[in-house]
């Protein structure tokens, strides 16, 4: 049975440590990918902490080549995990406009980015087809 998506943007594979703020507590986390509405999240199992997933969470990461610190409030749409790992979707719900635009330019680069690698990786097939 196929997983429903739940995020309404694109994602794109992102690969980099954050900080999410759960109740106030820091917890470092690795974001696995990201879209112009939300990010997924693993982090290590916190007993009670991670589990909280009612109320805001609080985010904190610097995109590659950005330079800027990215501020955003989110609330967790999806969570699994177990007793070593836990992963998380976050919705954001809260964000600087500035900051939006950074995210949305990034996918939109990013994925400009890979689309031009596998358009690079046709285009020598087609030519030898063609002779």
């Amino acid at each position: 049975m196929a997983t429903r998506d739940r995020r309404l943007g694109f994602r794109v594979p992102l690969e980099l440590f954050l900080t999410q703020y759960v109740r106030d507590r820091p917890v470092r986390s690795l974001a696995c990918n990201l879209s112009d509405t939300g990010i997924y999240l693993q982090s290590v199992s916190l007993s009670g902490v991670l589990a909280a997933t009612d109320g805001p969470i609080g985010l904190e990461f610097e995109l590659p080549g950005t330079g800027e610190v990215i501020w955003a409030r989110g609330e967790v749409c999806y969570a699994d995990g177990d007793d070593m790992v836990a992963g998380t979707g976050i919705r954001f719900t809260g964000i600087p406009t500035v900051h939006a635009r950074l995210i949305r330019d990034y996918c939109i680069e990013r994925r400009r980015t890979h689309l031009g690698q596998l358009l690079a990786r046709i285009r020598p097939h087609s030519a030898a087809d063609s002779m």
